[in-house]
């Protein structure tokens, strides 16, 4: 049997992102949440896009551009129920070039 390697970065790379400037579809509700109360930040591991970022400081930070709209951050943060999160206006958000 053949192995056959998938290259994530290729991949995602194929697809394309409009930003909405201005406007991003999901807002961290309070940063202080992140920081004090969520000990194990997993959205900043789970989320495809990595648009979490955990910092020095224990805080998270959130770069909407190239977010494939997937949900696991709404799922993950349902303990904390810290996120806003809504669909991207019409015409913005990802764009997959494949379906």
């Amino acid at each position: 049997m053949k192995t056959v390697t998938v290259n994530i970065e290729e991949k995602l790379f194929q697809n394309r992102y409009r930003v909405d400037v201005g406007r991003p579809h999901v807002h961290i509700k309070n940063v202080d949440v992140c920081t004090n109360d969520c000990t194990d930040k997993s959205c900043t591991f789970v989320c495809p896009a990595s648009c979490y970022r955990s910092e020095s400081n224990g805080s998270v930070t959130l770069i909407t551009d190239g977010c494939l709209e997937c949900g696991s951050c709404r799922i993950l943060c349902t303990d904390h129920h810290n996120l806003e999160w809504e669909y991207p206006r019409g015409g913005h958000g990802i764009q997959f070039k494949f379906g």
